[in-house]
């Protein structure tokens, strides 16, 4: 379970220790005595230059670790207190740091015929690194392994049984690695562009974490074959939530949220149409708030942040949030931060980055 808000401030300042408070200015201490929670984002800073931001949820930031190009997801273990933050895609970079303190950052590097698709996550026991990558001359979804008590070494690799696996999260008992393979083929010498939009084919995937052998595939029905799985959470029940965004003719109408578990079939959310409107055919985060049951999705097209009941899936809010990017639980509901600046309706001078971790 998750803990608490002010635990996790204390936790953090607890293991930082006075060396790492002693660096900070004294506006950042103040911030951090206050704070409820600590959280972590790529941003692109006020010169342009990119970095990773440690943020309380008032939208104060505490620090900057410098980046060598711009992130896109972020990947945090409670056990060891490290932080990644992945390339956006086609990056060939991950950078590791401790938000606790100045320790060097380990920057690692894809092999030559991968690159990362921005997500990743830690084993429970914070050994090992999983990341989303891929196999560009083969068309292959990849998960690689890295080895988190020798300096990241790339270990091994795994399939994901599909096509260009985006966001990518482990079971809590770890046995099981979940992957959104959002169906689209990718290759660097094309940049960002999506080379087989007319033959898509998005999935969910369960992959044993021991023997990578293929647990489940749910492959998404012909009518949704353009409906790509981006992202994916679990809740307090191991349940997997995941969020979609489509590819197909924009005045159409597809589910862009769901939820399933081992031995089940998908289950599509049925918002309102007003809402499906809303998010324009595009979820860009998804996070669950277990201690309240609550999902949070945000849409940076639509310009908005949604709130659903984790049992129901019953719409609770809706708010305007102009460029919405990343999107976390905190102590109440949820922290949203935008492209254009805000964190929590909080503005400041740096542009936050698709993601946000609580850490």
């Amino acid at each position: 379970m998750m803990r608490s808000a002010a635990i996790n401030r204390r936790y953090f300042v607890k293991a930082a220790g006075l060396g790492f408070l002693a660096t900070l200015a004294p506006k950042s201490l103040m911030a951090l005595e206050r704070a409820d929670a600590v959280y972590a984002s790529g941003i692109r800073a006020a010169d342009g230059s990119f970095a990773v931001a440690t943020v309380t949820e008032r939208g104060e930031v505490i620090d900057q670790v410098k980046l060598p190009a711009r992130a896109h997801g972020m990947a945090f273990s409670a056990v060891t207190g490290r932080t990644v933050a992945f390339a956006r895609r086609p990056g060939t970079y991950a950078m590791i740091f401790d938000p606790r303190n100045k320790g060097e950052p380990i920057v690692i590097s894809s092999r030559e015929d991968r690159h990362f698709y921005g997500h990743g996550a830690f084993s429970p026991d914070g050994r090992l690194l999983y990341a989303s990558e891929n196999d560009f001359d083969g068309n292959r979804g990849m998960i690689g392994l890295y080895d988190a008590t020798d300096r990241f070494a790339r270990i091994g690799e795994f399939e994901t049984y599909g096509i260009g696996p985006h966001d990518m999260t482990v079971s809590d008992d770890g046995r099981l690695l979940i992957v959104a393979n959002g169906g689209i083929e990718t290759h660097p010498d094309f940049g960002r562009t999506k080379l087989n939009l007319g033959e898509m084919q998005p999935s969910l995937v369960l992959i044993d974490a021991a023997t990578s052998a293929l647990v489940e595939k749910h492959a998404l029905p012909a009518e949704w074959a353009e409906l790509s799985t981006r992202h994916v959470d679990l809740d307090d029940k191991g349940r997997i939530w995941f969020a979609c965004q489509y590819e197909g003719h924009r005045k159409d109408l597809p589910p862009l949220v769901g939820h399933f578990a081992k031995g089940e079939d998908l289950t599509f959310i049925d918002l309102p149409e007003q809402t499906t409107r809303r998010l324009a055919n595009y979820v860009g985060a998804i996070a669950v708030n277990r201690s309240e049951g609550l999902v949070g999705i945000t849409s940076p097209k639509g310009g908005a942040s949604v709130t659903l009941d984790a049992r129901t899936g019953k719409v609770l809010t809706e708010t305007s949030v102009p460029d919405a990017a990343g999107i976390a639980p905190a102590k109440s509901g949820f922290a949203v931060s935008s492209y254009d600046g805000d964190f929590l309706s909080t503005r400041s001078d740096v542009a936050w980055d698709q993601h946000i971790v609580r850490i």
